[in-house]
């Protein structure tokens, strides 16, 4: 394969078409022969006519190729971010040309959206990359490959060109069923379970009624949540009121934990969306208890663990990170029981 221009002005790639290659796929021949581009950034060009077989543009990416032919690809310097730099602090765990991995703050939307069109993750790691970042998708910003909720606290990774953003896409689709990936959570919740730990393995898809909210439904996609008992606390009674589980996801789909751990009958701490019903639960409270509670504001979840293959070199990473002020004061108060 050769490049004749620069990654960073734009590029054209020529690939020739190997001799096991013939009858396959224009999309998936470009797969495989320039991984630093995306399946999605590949998809966008050729129907965009910026890949050619000779002198003629090719725009249907199941067009099959033929041994021998010659496929350009031309594609044009990355156009600037739609969504503004902004100088937002931001806890770095890891950095390198590749990757970022951040310890995400409460509060913290990830990606621009109705009502959060400013202040968001994108902003402040587009501020914070500057010039390192590639054309993900054909705009200069960082490829956001996972999230998590404005409220839940932990840790993130974000690619920064288009061949980690494949990798890490690919890494998160497949949740560690064959790779490296691992995202751990822990998470406080009302009860106590009837056995040490088990699965929640139970489809996912939009409340019928309330289109804000996810729900359990035989309709949706195929959702798995592990969790373990790490501690139990009691209430003022000394009765077990609420546990601390670590679970860990088989898949990604939206709120799957606060979902999850709701539809087993045992929601959140502080979680208004997932858990109202058992907000008078709080009573039962010792003070401390209750007042940590009430200043957490949110639901008690945090991403504690990530693991990944890195993008480029293979290697598998850990980070861990323990839990923030609030929910770390959450728990001394609830093992206190007063």
């Amino acid at each position: 394969m050769e490049q004749d221009v620069s990654v960073d002005q734009g590029q054209r790639l020529n690939v020739t078409v190997a001799g096991d290659e013939g009858s396959i796929r224009l999309d998936r021949v470009l797969a495989v022969r320039t991984p630093e581009l995306s399946r999605s950034r590949l998809k966008t060009l050729i129907l965009a006519g910026s890949v050619s077989i000779g002198a003629t543009p090719v725009r249907d990416p199941a067009y099959h190729v033929a041994a021998g032919d010659t496929i350009t690809i031309d594609v044009p310097p990355p156009v600037a971010a739609e969504p503004a730099p902004e100088n937002i602090p931001l806890d770095i765990v890891y950095e390198d040309d590749d990757i970022i991995v951040i310890d995400k703050p409460k509060g913290l939307v990830v990606h621009p959206a109705a009502g959060h069109e400013t202040g968001t993750l994108v902003n402040a790691l587009i501020a914070h990359c500057g010039a390192s970042l590639s054309g993900i998708g054909g705009v200069k910003r960082p490829g956001i490959v996972h999230r998590l909720d404005k409220d839940t606290t932990g840790l993130m990774v974000a690619a920064k060109n288009d061949r980690a953003h494949a990798s890490l896409t690919a890494q998160f689709a497949d949740h560690g069923r064959t790779g490296a990936l691992r995202r751990g959570y822990m998470a406080f919740v009302w009860g106590v379970p009837n056995r040490p730990h088990g699965t929640v393995d139970a489809p996912i898809d939009r409340h019928p009624h309330a289109r804000e909210k996810m729900a359990v439904r035989q309709s949706g996609r195929a959702a798995i949540t592990h969790w373990e008992v790490l501690e139990t606390f009691k209430g003022r009674d000394g009765k077990p009121l609420a546990s601390l589980l670590a679970c860990q996801l088989e898949t990604g789909r939206t709120h799957q934990i606060r979902v999850h751990l709701s539809h087993i009958g045992h929601p959140l701490l502080g979680d208004a969306v997932y858990g109202p019903g058992f907000k008078t639960k709080a009573n039962a409270l010792g003070p401390l208890a209750r007042t940590a509670l009430t200043e957490l504001g949110r639901q008690a979840l945090h991403a504690y663990l990530l693991t990944l293959e890195h993008p480029g070199t293979g290697q598998i990473l850990e980070w861990t990170r323990d839990l923030p002020p609030d929910l770390a004061q959450l728990r001394d108060r609830l093992s206190a029981a007063e």
